[in-house]
């Protein structure tokens, strides 16, 4: 199980937003599509970025949203995965 003890809100937060686009982070790094390096690129992103509480609440009231806010530094690299 691909997981982050030492961020776990920021990996929780990754893969939610993952999940808007389709994208499943652990299936990428176990298919090889996504290398490990770059899966915590992506979970240090999101742990130094100040909008935590903001994405928090986007993604608890998402709902059936298919794309991904414009406030999320990993947008654009979660997006290419899909």
């Amino acid at each position: 199980m691909i997981g982050f003890p030492e961020a776990p809100k920021a990996w929780w937060l990754t893969r939610g937003m993952a999940r808007i686009s389709g994208v499943n982070l652990a299936r990428a790094v176990v298919e090889g599509w996504l290398q490990r390096d770059e899966l915590d690129d992506l979970i240090s992103r999101c742990a130094a970025c100040s909008r935590g509480e903001l994405c928090e609440t986007w993604l608890m009231k998402s709902g059936s949203a298919q794309t991904m806010p414009d406030f999320c530094p990993n947008k654009a690299r979660i997006e290419a995965l899909s």
